[in-house]
């Protein structure tokens, strides 16, 4: 066992010896490795300061030109308002968790109902529908109140008192709220 051991030590400090040689007399291979001028063929050439700016003007000269002017009608308008009234409306949803009242001693169901406010003879109307049958049609009070909704069209149920809810609805045209009993 001693001699095996003795055997690679005397190798192993040998083979160091050896290896020390092959770096050269800098004593270590990073040392050169900027110098050696095969490793640098492969990197670019350095840019002076004349070639960069004459490829910036370049650039610069691109962006400036003008855009094409297409051909037929160009849509010019500064009032977003029209587009907004003529987009096709899609109603807004209520759903109603419990049976409301209506004028005619009917009962409005428990469901989900697309309102619709309207004026007529200066009086503001919410009217709900499911599909194309109009299920109610309430009398409503305008206010200038948007009730803090984030969106401009908007229906909602709230409570107003024991006997009572509050729906409220708003629209580009007007906001409105109307007080409806709660069918017992």
């Amino acid at each position: 066992m001693k001699k095996i051991f003795v055997l690679l030590s005397v190798l192993f400090i040998f083979s160091g010896n050896v290896l020390a040689d092959d770096f050269g007399s800098s004593g270590d291979l990073w040392d050169n490795y900027a110098d050696d001028t095969a490793t640098r063929a492969g990197q670019q050439k350095p840019v002076t300061d004349e070639q960069f700016n004459s490829i910036v003007d370049k650039l610069k000269a691109k962006r400036q030109k003008k855009p094409k002017k297409m051909k037929g009608e160009s849509f010019q308008q500064s009032n977003e308002t029209n587009e907004i009234k003529e987009a096709v409306e899609e109603l807004p949803i209520l759903s109603i968790s419990i049976p409301l009242k209506l004028n005619d001693d009917g009962v409005l169901p428990v469901g989900h109902y697309q309102a619709k406010g309207e004026m007529i003879d200066g009086v503001p109307r919410i009217k709900l529908y499911q599909s194309q049958f109009l299920m109610a049609d309430f009398p409503a009070t305008e206010t200038n109140d948007d009730f803090n909704e984030p969106e401009i069209n908007f229906i909602k149920l709230k409570d107003y008192n024991e006997n009572q809810v509050k729906i409220i609805f708003g629209s580009m045209d007007f906001n409105a709220f109307a007080i409806v009993d709660i069918a017992r």
